[in-house]
Parts: structure tokens; sequence; C-alpha cells
């Protein structure tokens, strides 16, 4: 995955590298910081673009992202995108949690999932929920789950 800030300079190294140079480099400002890892989606025609993003909160000073396109030909159900949705977050997560852990820094996962039954994006709620929790970590979902349903939501292409 290519991995940009939100200026669109991209990053020049893993993205494994970069979070822990900030994480390094915000705590040594005297931050303490959170961090939110979300996906949102898009169906364009016969394309489905993705955006993951992973936003940095500074605890009430504000925040910061580092962002990830891709897209799918593949057709999927509502059900499948969301699923989809959740397991490149859960991706993302998985690889960069022991950062978190060596560092105490705060994660969750917010998948883009709405938690009103009336919402077609209902239907994955279930499955994404106990996936997030299942791998341990913390889960938001709509109207809590603003990584995913506002700051992926605007990177999508």
């Amino acid at each position: 995955m290519l991995w940009r800030r939100f200026s669109g300079e991209p990053l020049r190294t893993s993205i494994k590298n970069a979070v822990e140079e900030t994480i390094i480099r915000e705590t040594e400002a005297g931050y303490k910081l959170k961090v939110c890892i979300g996906t949102d989606s898009q169906v364009r025609g016969t394309d489905t673009e993705f955006a993951t993003v992973i936003v940095f909160l500074r605890e009430k000073r504000g925040g910061f992202m580092f962002i990830s396109n891709d897209r799918s030909q593949q057709p999927y159900s509502i059900k499948e995108r969301m699923l989809v949705e959740v397991a490149k977050s859960i991706e993302i997560a998985f690889e960069l949690c022991d950062l978190f852990n060596k560092y105490d820094v705060d994660m969750e996962v917010h998948a883009d999932i709405n938690t009103n039954p009336q919402f077609k994006s209902n239907e994955a709620l279930r499955e994404a929920m106990g996936y997030i929790l299942g791998m341990g970590y913390a889960f938001k979902a709509k109207p809590d789950a603003f990584a995913s349903s506002c700051c992926a939501d605007k990177m999508v292409n």
C-alpha cells in the first residue's frame, strides 16, 4: 500500500517506520496520542474505490492523518463491501499494533457501518464487530466512527 500525508506528500518510508517516527516525535513534543484507523469506499461504475486512514489525535490539540487509496474491479454486495472495509482497517491495525503497545498509544478501529437497522450497511454490523473485537481491538461504528465515516470518506478519490 502506498501512503501519503493529507497534503498529498507521499511517505518516503514504510508505514510502520512512519508511524513509529510520528509517535516518537509527538510524544517527545509532549502530546498524548490516540490513533483511530478506518476505511471507507465508494462504488463508481465497475470500480470500488477504498480509502484507509490512520488518524493521530493529540489530546485537546487536534490531529492529522496518513492516507492510502486502493481500487478494485470486483463487484461486492453491500455487506461484502463493508466487511472488506473492516478487513483493510484490521490489516493495518494488526501491522501496527505492536508499536501502539510498545509506546502505550490507545488505538480504535472505526467501521463505516450504521447501527440503525433501517440502513443497508447494518447487515454487516454483527460480523464486523465480532471480527474487530475478536482481534482484541476497540471498536466504533457510526455515528462515533469518525475515522471511517468522516476522514476516510473525504479521501475516497
